[in-house]
């Protein structure tokens, strides 16, 4: 080989290997792409038949026949984890999660072209609970035997267990379960009110009613559905009317449910439990945080006081997770995670990150400081510890593993899912039988043929140690309830910071100062045009022996009138780009749909993130 080809070799290999690095750099706080994966765990997850538009083409249409034994349609809805029933508390407890998104996040998921994916991830379990509650005091809570289900490992496709439906009605009540229904129906009613009305009025609809049942016919439902026992074991009733009296305030601004909320706060345990954990069966850390939100406001009026006791345990929550409260914190792993329980752990760690990333805007917008016994702190402190929790889960950790799957270059691939460890029935047309499962599948060693894209799994131990073993269901099974609340933290973390949140290092290896000074430059105006360009360098770190550079640019409106079609030229640009859409002509950029005019003096900015020098960027259009 001449010196001249051996040259050209090592130089396609070193832009290769760069490249490979831009590209592994960049996917582990790419909160966009993240959010997108996300979506299709639930795809993944679907009960019932599946529509054209189906993503997920390992999966077919499964429970057609749900309830139909018990007189009543209970297709549709969500599986729960690995598993094939459908729990009603963790369900709708998931769709909470998603319409909390949809209403809180509304314009980072609009920005990011998400919204449509949020709605049609809440109304497939909408539908559902449409169909499970087809009397005002009647709510079907669960489809599926746990106990029988268990001991199979097939297919949804293939199910041959016991599809028994249970129902909760005045005899046999469950103020819980009808209350969290209740709860989610009126944050879904909100999300879907500025798209479908008449929708949003049904979800309304059922539930006020579920609520009236709930709180007049009160009771566990683990009581009244002993096989959800050994699952999903109910610790009590009360968080969760007072959830739903919260929810149903903001969905009607209707007296009544703020009065309840308040009238029952001592005796419900409202403004009387400092919590550490937010989960599917504790739900008092939210009610606080979303009643704070009326203090904060200023439209507490006559409640004003029973709200401040509210917001104090807010607080609470907040200032144990940020370890200011005064000793009473809640516990992390040495690698910086939120710890609460041996089993699935992080569904506790993205509920968390996701409530506070909430309060972090409930304060900012009010220009409060979140006050601990440890000193006041400022409402951006709440979210860094919800981007920890996310970082955390993306793969900043001991193991380098990202627990969200099919996301980065390392990740679960032995999940405790039926459906991912077992062919397509696509590809594998006969019969998986229950036994036949445990034996061919369970306890292989190979990867899942299926990735479940999206599924964040039980996660580590309290050391941050991860077996990434099939037959370890409490680290490796993924649930509804886990990884709902990621779909608005992951939303709020793109948004703000333009899907990327920093760079990839090799763990806890103790960083190099930066190899620069923070740079701020603005780029002249251009002759007769009003638009200005200030650009920043925000972030740098090291992957792979090559430092990338986080860079904003602000796009400002100089002019005296509005500015529309705008159109920009960027050139020398080698990596991801976040904030602009593209024209579909070489170097092209305009803005999103969303903000199509930039007003006299507004201004408006996105990131890109790459090694070496800026990219050069210019105006080519306007009107």
């Amino acid at each position: 080989m001449s010196k001249f080809g051996g040259s050209l070799f090592g130089l396609n290999l070193l832009l290769t290997v760069l490249l490979g690095a831009a590209t592994a750099a960049a996917e582990y706080y790419n909160y966009g792409n993240a959010l997108d994966k996300t979506f299709l765990f639930f795809e993944a997850q679907r009960s019932g038949k599946l529509p054209a538009a189906q993503r997920v083409k390992w999966r077919s249409h499964s429970g057609l026949a749900d309830g139909l034994a018990q007189g009543v349609s209970l297709e549709g809805g969500y599986y729960d984890a690995g598993d094939h029933v459908k729990f009603g508390l963790p369900m709708a407890f998931a769709v909470t999660m998603l319409s909390w998104a949809a209403v809180d996040n509304q314009k980072e998921l609009s920005g990011s072209n998400q919204m449509q994916q949020t709605l049609w991830s809440i109304r497939w379990g909408t539908d559902y609970f449409i169909k499970a509650h087809p009397q005002p005091n009647v709510l079907w809570g669960q489809v599926g035997d746990g106990k029988s289900d268990h001991y199979c490992w097939e297919r949804a496709e293939d199910m041959t267990t016991s599809r028994t439906a249970y129902k909760l009605d005045q005899y046999h009540p469950g103020s819980d379960l009808a209350g969290e229904t209740a709860a989610a129906l009126a944050a879904a009613s909100l999300a879907f009110k500025p798209y479908n009305s008449s929708y949003s009025a049904i979800l309304l609809t059922h539930a006020k009613e579920l609520f009236s049942f709930a709180d007049k016919y009160r009771g566990l439902y683990t009581d009244s559905i002993p096989n959800a026992k050994a699952f999903y074991m109910s610790s009590g009733y009360s968080d969760e009317l007072l959830w739903a009296a919260a929810w149903l305030h903001r969905a009607t601004g209707d007296e009544y449910y703020l009065k309840y909320a308040v009238n029952n706060a001592g005796y419900m345990g409202g403004t009387g439990w400092g919590m550490k954990e937010f989960s599917w069966d504790n739900k008092y850390a939210g009610v606080q945080v979303l009643l704070s939100k009326i203090l904060l406001e200023g439209k507490g009026g006559a409640y004003t006081s029973t709200l401040k006791q509210y917001q104090m345990k807010a607080d609470y929550f907040a200032c144990a997770c940020l370890k200011k409260n005064g000793g009473y914190n809640i516990q992390t792993t040495p690698g910086g995670l939120m710890y609460v329980r041996e089993w699935n752990n992080l569904q506790y760690a993205s509920a968390a990150a996701f409530l506070l990333a909430i309060y972090s805007d409930y304060l900012s917008a009010a220009n409060a400081k979140l006050n601990c016994p440890d000193g006041s702190v400022p409402p951006q402190a709440l979210l860094d510890f919800s981007r920890s929790q996310a970082d955390y889960i993306l793969g900043k950790n001991r193991q380098g593993m990202s627990y969200l799957v099919g996301y980065g270059p390392k990740y679960p691939i032995r999940v405790h899912h039926r459906g991912a460890s077992i062919p397509s029935i696509f590809i594998q047309r006969s019969t998986v039988n229950c036994v036949q499962g445990y034996d061919s599948w369970y306890r292989r060693a190979q990867a899942d043929p299926n990735v479940i894209y999206g599924a964040l799994v039980g996660g580590p131990d309290q050391n941050d140690y991860y077996s990434d073993d099939r037959t370890n269901y409490e680290q490796t099974e993924p649930t509804l309830s886990g990884t709902a609340p990621l779909v608005g933290l992951f939303a709020k973390l793109s948004g703000k910071l333009g899907s990327y949140g920093g760079g990839y290092s090799k763990p806890y290896q103790t960083p190099k100062p930066p190899a620069y000074k923070a740079t701020t430059t603005y780029t002249p105006k251009q002759s007769g045009a009003p638009i200005e360009f200030l650009h920043s360098i925000t972030a740098n770190w090291m992957a792979w022996n090559t430092r990338y550079y986080r860079h904003k640019v602000i796009i400002k409106n100089n002019s005296q009138k509005p500015i529309s079609g705008l159109k920009l030229k960027i050139e020398d640009l080698t990596g991801p780009i976040w904030g602009l859409n593209p024209t579909g002509q070489k170097n092209t950029y305009q803005l999103p749909q969303w903000q199509k005019t930039l007003k006299a003096g507004q201004a408006y900015d996105f990131v890109y993130v790459q090694g070496g020098p800026q990219a050069k960027v210019s105006v080519l259009s306007y009107y």
